[in-house]
């Protein structure tokens, strides 16, 4: 029996431009190669290349030794070749619709990234991460033990990151099962119908889109993905609302933030401002300002008081379980309801919208919103109310009698 191939621990560095996140992200890959491991740092949105200065490399569209400990590799996020290698795929893919319109695909050359492209080839990339190395290998194409990303601002990563489950949705709306698994019947249909029927490209074209997808969902919701924010001091009740809602948002989209990291400020000016509300426990870290930009030779010095290095395995669980959507049975109560609780940390009531639309919760936190799935016993039910407490919403959820099987007398 065959069994999956093993998947780096993933590491997704945020936070807004200029808080530091280039080096937090290059100091937590330095100091974890100089621990042993294989780490792959990728420069995913380093428009000035603040990477290449830390690390004193060049960095190009493919991984390679930096220099600064055996066991890192660093490389560029390449949005133009991605766009164009995605392009020429999704091109090939509708060969026969070009065929039918009778017009000829583009090249590659005069394929040019759109705006999007960047979230796009990030995608591609958490795809297709290699994984833990095998004994004895070495070369940078033989996986990663840890693959540390230097990624967009907060929103943009929450937008990119949620792009996966949003189209998937669109093409399960679009081309349900039920009509992939009527495919045989497709010549009868279309003769009593009398109009064309979708052809069995676009069927194959919808299974290939759904795998990409998936293979992105897998990398995301492994066990040892996890989220770094990066911020700066908030100076002032506006800079904390803010971090209020980029901390809702995460939250929104269940991204398992297993640490903050105050860039510049004293340990315990960052736990003042960690409210328990906004924060529900994150660890939060410091890396000390050193009064000038860092350099290569910097990162270890600053890892080690951040607690960069370490990779203690109780906060990682925490933040993937913190992420979790429970259900509770309140059936046998006087309330007679099922609760769903959906933590919200950071969220408030003036920034919250929920509406239910047929099998969904249409969620929106902050300026953010999600179409959830109901779980399917909600989905016999009726939404009773809901209320957010202590960073936790919680919605009820009464047992429609049309549709809720009778009790046994």
């Amino acid at each position: 029996m065959s069994s999956a191939p093993a998947m780096p621990r993933l590491v997704l560095v945020t936070g807004a431009g200029g808080a530091g996140r280039s080096t937090v992200a290059a100091a937590t890959a330095a100091q974890a190669a100089a621990s042993g491991e294989r780490v792959l740092l990728v420069a995913a949105d380093d428009p000035h290349r603040a990477v290449d200065g830390l690390l004193d490399h060049k960095l190009s569209g493919a991984p390679a030794r930096t220099g600064l400990a055996p066991g890192l590799f660093a490389l560029r996020l390449d949005e133009q070749a991605s766009f164009r290698a995605a392009g020429l795929k999704l091109m090939e893919r509708a060969g026969p619709l070009f065929d039918l319109l009778g017009v000829e695909p583009l090249e590659a050359d005069e394929l040019s990234a759109l705006p999007g492209a960047r979230e796009l080839a990030l995608l591609d990339l958490l795809r297709s991460l290699p994984g833990p190395a095998a004994e004895g290998a070495g070369g940078h194409d033989a996986g990663y033990d840890l693959v540390v990303v230097d990624a967009p601002p907060v929103a943009q990563l929450v937008t990119a990151l949620a792009l996966p489950a949003q189209l998937d949705a669109y093409l399960a709306r679009l081309l349900p099962d039920e009509r992939q698994a009527a495919r045989a019947l497709r010549p009868i249909l279309a003769g009593l119908a009398g109009v064309p029927m979708p052809a069995q490209w676009l069927f194959e074209a919808r299974a290939w889109a759904s795998a990409e997808l998936a293979d992105v969902r897998t990398a995301l919701d492994a066990p040892g993905t996890t989220v770094r924010l990066v911020v700066a001091p908030p100076r002032g009740p506006r800079a904390r609302a803010q971090l209020r809602r980029l901390r809702a948002a995460m939250a929104l989209h269940q991204l398992p933030l297993e640490s903050v990291i105050v860039d510049g400020a004293e340990l315990p000016n960052a736990e003042d401002w960690a409210d328990k509300t906004a924060w529900g426990g994150v660890p939060v870290h410091a890396v000390p300002d050193l009064g000038r930009e860092p350099e290569r030779g910097d990162l270890f010095a600053l890892a080690e008081p951040a607690a960069l290095a370490a990779w203690p395995q109780a906060p990682v669980l925490a933040a993937r379980e913190a992420t979790a959507w429970a259900v509770t049975d309140r059936l046998d109560t006087p309330e007679g309801v099922l609760v769903w609780r959906i933590p919200l940390p950071g969220a408030e009531r003036g920034d919250l919208d929920l509406v239910r639309r047929g099998d969904e919760l249409l969620l929106g936190v902050a300026g953010t919103r999600r179409a959830v799935p109901l779980p399917s016993a909600l989905r016999r039910c009726t939404v009773a109310g809901a209320a957010l407490r202590d960073g936790e919403l919680t919605v009820r959820f009464a047992p429609d009698p049309s549709l809720w099987p009778a009790s046994p007398r």
